[in-house]
């Protein structure tokens, strides 16, 4: 790393670090105690890829089959997710959502982006919140290939 700035290193150690804890933070605001962070996981999962097989559920959250088997039959306790045969395929069972799982996560998400905006509110100033959207602008180039 020697041909990297001391300002760099610095800032990609800082960002790591502030990013690490927003995440958890926002994580918790919404988290709800009936549900393990795996199985939170795996419902947001289900809510991106639409139907999906158990496999494929589990090799999108790097964790085995039966693992994703067992959080998805506790989902399906819950009323969150449920299991239908693969039009395609009868031997396989395609996994969706629930009206009551697009709602939790609807609502979960709601939840993060009223704390989130709400913190914004209140703990700075409107200078500080266009510093920090101008920061965001600069930070959209590290997101990009």
């Amino acid at each position: 790393m020697a041909d990297i700035s001391d300002s760099a290193a610095r800032a990609a150690r800082d960002l790591r670090v502030v990013f690490s804890r927003l995440r958890r933070r926002i994580r918790e605001v919404a988290q709800d105690a009936d549900l393990s962070p795996s199985q939170e996981s795996a419902l947001t999962l289900v809510g991106k890829h639409g139907a999906a097989t158990a496999s494929a559920l589990a090799a999108a959250e790097g964790v085995r089959p039966q693992s994703m088997a067992t959080t998805l039959a506790a989902l399906e306790q819950h009323g969150l997710v449920r299991r239908a045969p693969d039009p395609d395929d009868g031997r396989r069972q395609l996994v969706t959502l629930t009206d009551a799982g697009r709602a939790r996560i609807e609502g979960n998400r709601q939840v993060r982006e009223e704390w989130l905006a709400r913190a914004f509110q209140d703990r700075y100033t409107e200078e500080e919140r266009q510093t920090v959207l101008s920061a965001l602008e600069l930070m959209e180039r590290l997101s990009r290939p």
